[in-house]
Formats: C-alpha cells, sequence, structure tokens
C-alpha cells in the first residue's frame, strides 16, 4: 500500500496509522482535521474495545512493537504515522528514566519512519520530554529524523488554547518531508476556552441541583491537568494530593468519580462539593456530547479519557498538517535549516569527538557559559539515555566519550521485552 506522491496538493482526505492510540482522542481529533485511518494499533484492551465501538477501522490489540501483530512496511508511503507514546519515561511526576526506562516507545516509534516513509510524523507526549532533562533525548530525536530526510519541530501547546476548560500542556513533535515542511505552521492558539462551570453547569443540573449556580461561581476557572493514571495505582480519582486541592478549589471533590450528577437537595458545594461523572470527564478533555462511547467500567472509563489527547487539540494540528500537503498557505523559510539551534550542546560535541573530551574543552566550545558544575549536571543527564565512558585523567579532572543510545530502538535482545512479559497486566 502506498500513498500518492508527496507533490500532490489539493486532496479532501489523507490517510493514518496511529500507534498507542489510545481511547481515540487524538484518532477522532485527527478524523475531524480530514485523515482516514487505515490502521489503530493499543495494548488496552478496553480501549480497543472503545476504538471498535466507535469506529470500523483496523484495529489491532497489543504490544505496537511485536510486529509479528502488524507489518509497517505494509504501510510504507502513509500520509501520516501518529502516535500517543506511553508517558510515564518523561513525566515529572515519576522518575524521569527517559530511555532507560522499558516503557520508552519515542525512540522507537521514529525508526518506524524509516520502515513507514510517511509523509509526516506527528508524536505527543507530557510536558517533562520539554524539560533540560531531555535535551540530549530531543536533540538524538531531531538528528535521526534529519538523516531519515525529515525536518522536525517541538512545540509545547496548551489545551486551553484550543477551546479545551483545562490546563493540559502536551508536547508535540511533527516532522515532515523537506518539500512540505516548509509550507507548515503550527495552528493558531485561541485562548479563551470556557471555565470548569461553564462547561459543566447543564450537567451538574441535570437532576435539579438547587444550588449549582452556586457551584458555578466557584468553578469560574479552567481545570487543572486531568489525570488518568496507571493500571498500576488504584481506582479512578482526579490525581495527586496538589491536583486534587486545585480542584477542590473550583469546588469539586477530586477523590474519585460519581454515578451520577448531585439531586436536587444535595449539599451545598462548600459543605460537600460535588464529584465529576464519566460524562463531565469526557466533555472536560474536548469531545462533545454523546460523540464517543467509552467501554469498560468506570475506572477503565476514567482512565482511557483522561490519558487521552484532547480531540479539539489533535484537530488542529491535524489541519495545519493538511493545510501544508495542499498549499492552502504560503511557504516559508525554515529556520532549522537555516540556522539550526541545537537543543544540547554538550550532546553535540561529544558525539562529533573522536575520543575523550574533557570537561574545560566542552567549557571552551559551548556557545553560553557554562561552569564545572552545570557541565557534571548536563552530563549525568546525558548519562541516563546514553552508555557514557568515563576517565579521570592524572591532573584528577574526568574526560567524557559518548556511547550508543540506550533506549529501544526495535534491538530483538532490548530488556523491554521481558519487562513487559513480566508486567504486561500492569503497562498501560
Amino acid at each position: 500500500m502506498s500513498s500518492d506522491p508527496a507533490g500532490s496538493v489539493g486532496r479532501a482526505s489523507y490517510r493514518v496509522v496511529e500507534i498507542c492510540a489510545g481511547a481515540g482522542g487524538q484518532a477522532l481529533g485527527l478524523e475531524k482535521a480530514g485523515f482516514e485511518h487505515e490502521l489503530a494499533v493499543e495494548l488496552d484492551k478496553f480501549a480497543v474495545q472503545t476504538l471498535r465501538a466507535n469506529r470500523d477501522w483496523e484495529v489491532v490489540e497489543g504490544d505496537v512493537a511485536d510486529l509479528s501483530l502488524w507489518r509497517p512496511g505494509t504501510y510504507e508511503g502513509i500520509d501520516l504515522l501518529a502516535g500517543g507514546v506511553p508517558c510515564p519515561p518523561f513525566s515529572v511526576a515519576g522518575k524521569q528514566l527517559g530511555a532507560s526506562d522499558e516503557r520508552d516507545l519515542f525512540a522507537w516509534a521514529v525508526e518506524l519512519t524509516a520502515l513507514m516513509r510517511p509523509r509526516a510524523l506527528i508524536l505527543e507526549n507530557v510536558r517533562g520530554l520539554s524539560t533540560p532533562r531531555f535535551a540530549a533525548y530531543r536533540q538524538r530525536i531531531l538528528d535521526r529524523l534529519s538523516e531519515l530526510g525529515y525536518v522536525a519541530d517541538w512545540r509545547l501547546l496548551q489545551a486551553s488554547d484550543f477551546g479545551v476548560p483545562q490546563l493540559r500542556p502536551r508536547f508535540v513533535l511533527v516532522a515532515m518531508r523537506e518539500e512540505d515542511a516548509s509550507f507548515f505552521y503550527w495552528p493558531e492558539v485561541h485562548p479563551s476556552a470556557p471555565t470548569v462551570g461553564e462547561s459543566l453547569r447543564d450537567l451538574m443540573a441535570a437532576r435539579g441541583w438547587r444550588h449549582v449556580d452556586v457551584w458555578a461561581e466557584l468553578a469560574k476557572n479552567i481545570g487543572p491537568t486531568l489525570v488518568g493514571g496507571s493500571k498500576k495505582h488504584g481506582g479512578a480519582d482526579l490525581g495527586p494530593t496538589r491536583a486534587k486541592a486545585a480542584w477542590l478549589g473550583l469546588g469539586i471533590d477530586g477523590k474519585g468519580i460519581a454515578d451520577e450528577s448531585p439531586h436536587r437537595d444535595a449539599p451545598h458545594p462548600a459543605a460537600s462539593p460535588p464529584k465529576l461523572t464519566i460524562e463531565m470527564v469526557s466533555r472536560l478533555q474536548g469531545w462533545s456530547d454523546r460523540e464517543w462511547e467509552f467501554i469498560g467500567g468506570k475506572t477503565a472509563k476514567y482512565r482511557q479519557i483522561g490519558n487521552a489527547f484532547p480531540p479539539p487539540v489533535a484537530e488542529a494540528v491535524g489541519r495545519s498538517l493538511i493545510g501544508a500537503f495542499n498549499r492552502a498557505v504560503p511557504g516559508h523559510e525554515l529556520p532549522e535549516l537555516a540556522s539550526p539551534t541545537p537543543h544540547d550542546e554538550i550532546y553535540n560535541i561529544l558525539r562529533a569527538a573522536d575520543g575523550f573530551v574533557t570537561a574545560a574543552d566542552i567549557i571552551a566550545r559551548v556557545r553560553k557559559p557554562l561552569s564545572a558544575v552545570e557541565v557534571e549536571r548536563r552530563i549525568a543527564y546525558l548519562s541516563r539515555d546514553f552508555d557514557l565512558d568515563v576517565e579521570l585523567s592524572k591532573r584528577g579532572g574526568a574526560r567524557y566519550r559518548l556511547g550508543n543510545f540506550k533506549g529501544f530502538t526495535g534491538q530483538p535482545d532490548h530488556g523491554r521485552h521481558d519487562f513487559l512479559e513480566s508486567h504486561r497486566s500492569r503497562v498501560s
């Protein structure tokens, strides 16, 4: 199967393969933008059932990296490869192990471009991937995509800038072939999302709750990020202690999910704040009412929704991609090509070196002044994602040599295979 040549323009729809598709937040947004799904691959059985209940796409259940389940080469030339690969390797709520985390699939997803040669790639993840901790990881991703003939860029997108009533920052990677990339523009933001109270007032009032207007005034702001959680932890709630406190400030009890909205004589929200229902959570994540059916129990449904990429954000990015495909906007110079700015100069210095490099050498070569302490800190970050040889010279100074990337890129003997086999019931 192959798609139309990259030079074709003016088409009404384009084809997409989506990996780690979850319950379909990104899928629905891309569909609204004009993409048709050739395939969706997902590990979680409830999310798979949700996808199948809503669309007649081909959906494959299982480990996306198990190439006995699907053949990426079959989709060579697809218009778009998209995915929301696991977030725990980069989350500030976790250990931020990055490439050392057996769940990391980001680098592997990039390697799929070598097999599938898509016209464009979208990968989304948590804000943590945008932090200095992962500067070298990001640089390696950009370098690899450049080797494969793609121009790539990252952007931190706030869901509230696209009409979603919660913060929910997502770090999005877009990569395109050079002939298309000069026509790609990140979607314009519209920071006018409704408040939680405005979004949910009718649902909170569905059973005649007398105090709904008081509650709506309390909820006069956008919400914090919904936290879907993992199979490793307990039932459905709105996240860790800080998140629950933020929800409480909006008059919402974040310690669980309700089966229904407050009844007429339910207590005043100051005395007993209401909990959100699944329908409310879905709306806060950007789904319109009754446009998507979620399968499973309450906890399974909440995790599917809470872990999703909001459909309006995915739609906005998808429309920008199609705008580039169709040459709907004027071309522009690519800053990545005109004056490349590395995410991590130290990584670049070590990568280009034939042998060991001293801290003094690094300090002399970077454009922005760095202290020896800062170099050591950055080197420590590097060592989490790359093998790093360290030698102590006779003068007592350290010398460094960059080794192999630790992450999973398809190696048949990588530790992720044993990890997944042992923890399959807990991995999401």
